[in-house]
């Protein structure tokens, strides 16, 4: 059922993509991955062309490219340490490496069996741990001092998709298991569930600014799920439907379907933006379940969002992401990095209803 109800629609208005600033010297190749660092407006974006580029954004959105470093295969996810004085990267080549910003040195710090999907960083109370998840089915966390993890945790299947918001990281993986941690207690599953969603999981992400731990869930099949972790708030779960497109005004139950490629959650309004193949952008209000703004479409999916550390800055890719198979990628397919300046009131949460 759809709480995002649809007369809420009725106030959002579509931001003009003009205004969006466009990044010069961009990726060749589609791009997985975006993250801000969390001491400055640094931007990695890592991509299917094997590289992690850094770019430093000005005050006014100009953006400066710092640095470059290679994978031995496609990027499949970036991260920042706590400092942000490293730039992380997991990849096709079954590696992660760190990119230190300082010395402009690269070097791998993990290695797993297979591709390594999710890469990202825990601060925890003793310091910073890595945490990478992988498609040989486990989940292994690094301390960056000594080569070998600290410890290996086996997931029911490949992992697709990981998100941490200390002391909770939660894996989405193959066959819609979805794995939640207590990361006091890092080796063995705090829950384990089936995803609300009936279809693949595409993306989990953590509440930001919450007083109630959970996460969303985006699948392949335009719907989002609001999860809470503990029992005593599953009263409050909820699932919606986003990125679908009806076939003709007329035909209301014969939609096209998205899959929803990426959810970020506002670092300091918990708020949270959705974007899907069919290359829309939303930005939601879980709490009030409503649509808070929608972008105009843009000419391709959009395949990785993100805030940047303060939330004043909205990073989203245009970049084919593979939905319509090789018959999709087209010559000339558009291939973009984009900067959105965040307003507040279309970040802001609304009052509750």
């Amino acid at each position: 059922m759809s709480f995002f109800g649809a007369a809420s629609t009725s106030t959002t208005t579509a931001a003009p993509a003009e205004k969006d600033i466009e990044v010069p010297e961009i990726p060749t190749d589609s791009i997985s991955s975006l993250a801000f660092s969390p001491a400055a407006d640094y931007l990695a974006v890592g991509s299917w062309d094997n590289n992690v580029r850094l770019y430093e954004v000005g005050a006014n959105g100009q953006t400066q490219g710092k640095a470059i470093y290679a994978h031995q295969g496609p990027v499949l996810s970036v991260c920042w340490n706590k400092e942000g004085n490293k730039a992380i990267s997991g990849g096709a080549d079954n590696a992660a490496r760190i990119f230190d910003i300082t010395t402009g040195q690269p070097q791998q710090v993990a290695q797993h069996e297979a591709p390594i999907k999710v890469v990202k960083w825990i601060e925890t109370p003793q310091g910073g741990i890595l945490a990478t998840g992988s498609w040989d089915k486990t989940l292994k966390y690094w301390d960056l001092r000594t080569p070998n993890p600290v410890a290996t945790v086996q997931l029911p299947e490949r992992c697709y998709t990981m998100d941490v918001q200390y002391p909770l990281l939660v894996v989405g993986t193959a066959e819609r298991h979805i794995q939640i941690y207590n990361l006091t207690n890092p080796t063995s599953p705090y829950k384990t569930i089936t995803s609300p969603l009936k279809w693949q999981t595409r993306v989990v992400s953590c509440f930001t600014n919450s007083p109630s731990s959970g996460f969303a869930v985006g699948s392949i099949e335009g719907r989002v799920a609001i999860q809470y972790v503990e029992d005593k708030d599953s009263s409050n779960n909820f699932s919606f439907k986003c990125h679908r497109k009806d076939q003709t005004p007329a035909s209301k139950d014969q939609s096209l379907v998205y899959a929803v490629n990426d959810i970020s959650f506002h670092p300091v309004h918990g708020t949270f933006s959705t974007c899907g193949s069919d290359g829309s952008i939303h930005y939601w209000d879980k709490d009030a379940r409503t649509r808070l703004k929608s972008f105009e479409t843009a000419p391709g999916p959009i395949a990785a969002t993100t805030f940047n550390r303060n939330g004043t800055i909205f990073a989203y890719a245009i970049s084919y992401d593979w939905s319509k198979g090789h018959s999709g990628m087209t010559p000339g397919h558009p291939n973009k990095l984009m900067l959105h300046a965040c307003k507040e009131d279309e970040v802001k949460r609304r009052p509750k209803k």
